[in-house]
Formats: C-alpha cells, structure tokens, sequence
C-alpha cells in the first residue's frame, strides 16, 4: 500500500473524519483528513473546506479546512477485474414496490400535480469482507469520468459513490453547472438514439435550471445536448455556465440549484412533498451534495466544486446499502423504470466483494 493510502487507512482506524477523493478525468486523488472528531456544520456557505449536504439540507456536515491535514496523491494504475453480476435474482417485493410507488407518480403527474417527479429506492446487499481504499480505489478505475469518494465521520458513517453530476463550480463570479437526464444502458451501439421521453426530461431540467440561475445571473450560457457515458450508462448532458452577479452569493445559487430537477422533479416543492410523502424510506446523503466549498488549497483564488450524490452506497456493519432512483414522467413504464434502477445499481455492485 501506498504511503498515501496507509496515511488514510492509519486516520480511519483512529476513528477521524476524512475525505477521500478524486475529481472527474484528473490524475490525482486528495485527502483531507480533520485533526479532531467535531461535528462542524455549514451554516451560511461562507465557510472553507469540504461540505457533505442531505437531500433535505438538515445536515450540512463540514470537514474545516483550516482543522485538516490535506494530502495528494498521483494516481496509480490497479489491476482490477469487474465482477459481472446476474441481475435476474432480484427481490419481487422490492420490484413490486417500486413498481407501485412510479404509478402512484405517473397517476399524480396525470392528475397535473407536478411534470417530473425522481423516485427512488434503496437496496441492502451484505459484504464478507470490505476494503474502502481498495473499492475506492476500483471506482476510479471504473469510472474516471465521475466525482469519485469516500467519506467518513464517526458521527455520520462511511459513504462511497461515484457521481456523474456537478452542481456547481464557482470560482469568484463565473459559474458553470449542468443539466443532466435520460438514462440507458450501453449496448456498444455506434450511434445513442433518445426516445422523445428522454429528450422531453432534458429539456425539462435545462430549462428549469436556466429560469432560475436568471435572477442571479449577469449573463448564461447553454450548450446543446450532447450524451455522457459514465461506466456502462449513458446520459444526456447539458453545459451551463455563466458570470454570477456583484451581489449575489454562493447560498443563493445553491439553494436554487438544490435539489435538481434530476434528483427531485418539476415543480420543485410539489415533487420534493411527493417524495418524502411516498417515498417510505429516508435518502439521508444520498441526492444530497458534496464537495469543496471556498477551498484555497488547490490555487490562490477561493473556489468551489461541487456535485450531487448520485450512484453511492453507506458502508455499515457486514453490509451496502445502495441507492438509485429514476426520472418519472407521464410516458413512463414502471416496469421499465424499475429495470432503469437495477442497471443504476450495478454501478456499486460491481465494485463490492460479495
């Protein structure tokens, strides 16, 4: 093992807070390990180092980044094998369920309650034996296009994931964000073809996220759709990017921003009150965000990345517990939609040691 990982590895075992990550298409990985095991929180943005947010933003945990040692490291080549797993064993209560939880979303969007609203589900799979910088590690590998991470605090847990999605990246008043939806497995076509449900999900959360970024923007501009593979699934993505006016601040751009429509649906409160009156279970981190907020440490000028907590999975004793949810639009198919969310699991699944 690395000096680097033994470093890491050495923090754990002391039961301290870390950070332990690797941004999409770098060739480094970075720690920011907490020299204590407070539990700071967020409270207006303003502070320095690196947030990990809930989806409801009742926690807004923060690693201080003037309380922290921060390390780096070059990326080193493993080898590693992804297991392929057979997916038809899967639990028919569980498929019943989310099964029944989309058609009560596709009856509510039917109804004119919301046009999109992103439902999801969780699945427990048990774990013999578990190494996070080794899965860590194979995340990367997998998927060098996503945010990858490893997150820890005595007082939270152990999160890992690898998320395709930015929410922003603020750098003084220039901004850049992005549109992310559709979904579909890669069959080594040549050719991606998006069916109009797809398209019609794009376009909602682009236009979302532009109608709102208005208010605090001097200027925006927006890309034309284009597909994004992240590991064996491809998306449509969306740039957007822009310079923030004088007065406004990194609180107000986040709280427009979160929750996407990619993680939550169209109107934002009517979809979200769906969600957390239907859902019967609590996302907790998982479509929350995470990342560096006003860090100085990788150049002069105070900067912050962040993304969404998409495709990720809590590490607890002996097991995962793995996230996914699907976009849900008045075309949908729940059978289909639960498929969707099988495909979204493998993206952990195929990383863990059964």
């Amino acid at each position: 093992m690395s000096p680097f990982f033994l470093k890491i590895k050495n923090h754990k075992e002391q039961n301290l807070p870390f950070v332990l990550y690797s941004k999409p298409n770098t060739d480094r990985y970075i720690g920011i390990l907490q020299k204590n095991n407070t539990l700071h929180q967020v409270s207006d943005y303003s502070e320095k180092g690196f947030v990990f947010a809930s989806f409801d933003e009742k926690q807004l945990i923060l690693i201080p980044e003037n309380e922290s040692e921060i390390v780096t490291s070059e990326k080193i080549a493993t080898s590693f094998e992804p297991i392929e797993i057979d997916d038809l064993n899967f639990d028919a209560e569980a498929k019943f369920q989310y099964e029944y939880l989309v058609a009560q979303g596709i009856q509510a969007i039917k109804n004119e309650e919301f046009k999109k609203v992103v439902l999801s589900r969780s699945e427990e799979v048990s774990l013999a034996e578990f190494d996070f910088i080794e899965t860590f590690q194979h995340l990367v590998q997998l998927y060098p296009a996503t945010f990858c991470y490893c997150f820890f605090h005595p007082k939270i847990g152990l999160w890992m994931g690898a998320t395709p999605e930015k929410l922003l990246k603020a750098n003084e008043n220039a901004f850049e964000t992005m549109a992310l939806a559709g979904t579909q497995k890669d069959n080594k076509e040549t050719e991606i073809v998006w069916q109009q449900k797809e398209k019609d999900e794009q376009q909602f959360v682009t236009d979302f996220i532009v109608k709102r970024l208005r208010e605090f923007t001097a200027s925006v501009v927006v890309s034309e759709p284009y597909s994004l593979k992240a590991g064996s699934i491809w998306h449509i993505k969306t740039d957007i990017s822009g310079v923030l006016k004088e007065n406004s601040t990194l609180e107000e751009v986040i709280d427009t921003l979160h929750p996407t429509p990619a993680v939550c649906g169209l109107p934002k409160k009517k979809s979200k009150t769906f969600i957390l009156e239907n859902e019967n279970y609590d996302r907790t981190f998982y479509t929350g965000f995470l990342g560096e907020l006003n860090s100085t440490f990788a150049g002069e000028n105070a900067s912050s990345d962040l993304f969404v907590n998409l495709r990720c999975m809590q590490i607890q004793e002996e097991k995962a517990i793995l996230y996914m949810g699907c976009g849900i639009t008045k075309e949908s198919i729940p059978e289909k939609e639960w498929e969707e969310s099988v495909n979204k699991s493998m993206t952990m699944k195929r990383v863990l040691k059964k």
